[in-house]
Parts: structure tokens; sequence; C-alpha cells
């Protein structure tokens, strides 16, 4: 055989075949980069496939999340239907109880709170308020510009019923006030139903805004001329007068928010019936204590030496704060207690026994 016909042969074996990756495959070693790129579209493929799992996970919490909100949607739905309804049947339940006991009691029927609400919001629709003007005089009157899930006309209600007057009296207040016919209260029955007290509530505020009525015709009656308006004890009157009003302002308003306590409101009560049936030694024997107590009250000397005196611990065991700390308190108490020395004067009791001393 020739060179020629040995180097054709050669020349042919060593001619790549058509399907390179078997010949890839039955090679026996492989270039750095061919090995990169076989690592590199294994990477990707990996990561491809883990990219969409995770994606398929983060749909399935997605559905699940977007499903547990709908059921506690639904679920909060039907708890505010039911609360509603339980509201509405208790509210008409105690509405019925209250109706029966007025009609027991021979007191007049109250106004239905529908027809109240229909003329509030009326009112409100005929005579608005821009929210910035309103947010203004809401701040001016020192209360809060929005009240949690507050609407407009919530809030534009909310500031008519801070700012209506009801009465001109000597104090002005928002409570409607009853006739002198209606103003008998009793001790013995206090009402614990909200709308009891807020007739209880409207009964006194009559009471004493008849008394200070009186007490300042009495004194425009009585300082009619120059003179006597100018003399000392016509000052001191009218300034004990205009103190006594002036003090009882904050029991007005306790009364128009229904937040004074069942400790002084009971007393309070029983002074203004004793004060009504004109028995004003009983009324100052409930002022007294209302205002000292049954507390014992230390007489001289309660230490000496290093040794405790014999039941000095009883002094203060079972006994609250002193009602009289309270410097608002203690005001119109005195001034309810001024209020009964004029009554007695203005509306003197048939039994002599009776006049405070």
């Amino acid at each position: 055989m020739d060179f020629a016909a040995l180097m054709s042969k050669e020349i042919a074996k060593a001619k790549p075949t058509d399907d390179s990756s078997s010949s890839l495959a039955t090679k026996k070693y492989l270039r750095r980069s061919e090995t990169e790129a076989q690592r590199e579209a294994a990477y990707r493929a990996e990561q491809k496939a883990l990219e969409e799992k995770r994606a398929a996970k983060v749909a399935e919490k997605r559905k699940r999340e977007e499903e547990a909100a709908d059921e506690a949607r639904a679920r909060e739905d039907k708890r505010r239907r039911l609360e509603e309804e339980t509201r509405q049947r208790r509210q008409e339940k105690a509405a019925e109880e209250e109706r029966l006991r007025r009609k027991r009691l021979g007191l007049p029927e109250l106004p239905k709170e529908d027809e109240g609400a229909g003329s509030s919001a009326d009112d409100a629709e005929d005579d608005d308020v821009p929210e910035e003007q309103l947010i203004a005089k809401l701040r001016e009157l020192g209360h809060p510009a929005t009240l949690f899930g507050e609407s407009h006309r919530a809030k534009l209600r909310r500031y008519r019923k801070l700012t209506t007057v009801v009465t001109k009296g000597p104090i002005p207040t928002t409570l409607k006030l009853v006739e002198e016919k209606d103003m008998k209260v009793d001790a013995g029955s206090v009402p614990q139903d909200k709308a009891g007290r807020a007739y209880l509530f409207r009964q006194l505020a009559s009471y004493f805004t008849m008394v200070l009525r009186e007490w300042e015709l009495a004194l425009a009656r009585e300082g009619h001329t120059q003179e006597q308006r100018d003399s000392f004890a016509g000052k001191a009157a009218v300034n004990a007068m205009v103190s006594s009003r002036d003090n009882m302002v904050p029991l007005f308003r306790k009364f128009e928010k229904g937040e004074l306590d069942d400790d002084i409101l009971k007393p309070v009560v029983e002074i203004v019936q004793a004060a009504q049936e004109r028995r004003y030694v009983d009324a100052n024997d409930g002022y007294l204590r209302l205002s000292i107590g049954k507390a014992a009250w230390p007489i001289g000397v309660t230490m000496v030496g290093i040794h405790e005196r014999s039941a000095r611990e009883k002094l203060h065991d079972g006994e609250r704060g002193h009602i009289m700390s309270d410097e608002v308190t203690r005001k119109f108490l005195q001034s309810i207690k001024r209020c009964l020395t004029f009554a007695q004067v203005r509306w003197p009791p048939e039994d002599i026994r009776q006049l405070m001393g």
C-alpha cells in the first residue's frame, strides 16, 4: 500500500460524524467550556423549576388568605347583624318597661326617638356646616374633632347636641325642664335604667332652676333702690346667689351627661324630696350626712409618744375617700345648702320645728 492511501485512511478516521451529541457522549474527555455550559444549563433548569414551584405556593397561599378573609367578613357581618337585632330587642323591651312604669306612676310619656332622630337628620340636611368649619368649632368647644368611625352627619349631630340650649334660665342647659307639678321626686325609688335616670336628672335640674330663679327675683324685689343694692348686706346677698349659681354649673353638666354617681345622687334626691315637702331640718340632716358622712372624726390629740392610742386604726377603716375632698363637688354641695336656706324663706314650712337654725 502506498503512502497516499495510508494518509487518506487516517484523515477519514479523524473526521467527526454528523451527530454531535453522540460524539460528545462517546468522548472520553470534555473541554472545560463544554462542562461549564452543561452545568449552567442544569442550574437554570433547576432555578426555573424552583421559581415555578414558589409561584405556585404563593398563589395557593393568596387563595387561602382570600377565602379566609371572605369567611371572616361573613362571620363579622353576621355577628353585627345579630348584635343589632339584640340591641333593638333590648331597647324595645326597655322602652316598653319604661312606658308601663310611667303609666303606673302617672308620668308623661317620653317622645319617640325616631321622631327626634328624623328631625335632627332633617336639620342636618337643611343647615349643613362645612367640614373645616365644623372641626374648628368642635376644637373651640374643647372636644375631639373626629371620633373613631364618625361620619360628617354624626359629627354635625354631636356638635348640635353640644351647642343646643333648651332653656334660658339662671343656668343654661340642654335638658328639657319639666313643669312644677312634675318636679316631685321619690328618694325611695331611684331608677337605675337610662330613661328613668334621665327623667330624674330633668326633675332635679328643674327644681334647682326654679329655686335659683326665685332667688334672683327675690333679690331684685329687695334691691329696688340704689342704696339697698350698694349696702354691705345687699352686696353679700347678691354675691352669695351668683357664686351659688356659678358653682352649680358642674352639677347641671353632670345632669346633662348622666354621670352623677349613686353615692351623690341618692343623698341629693333625699335632700330635694325633703325640701319639696318643706322638711328643711330633714333636708339639712341629709346634707350633713352627705358632706360629713359617718366617718369617725378624731378629737384632740391622737398621737402621744411612740405608741398609738387605742382604737385609733378604726378612724379610717372601711371609709372611702371623703366626698368633700373634691373642690368641684364641695362647691356645688355648698350651693345646694344655700338653696335650702333660701327655700325655707320662700316656701316656709307649716311646722315651725322644720326650720333650720
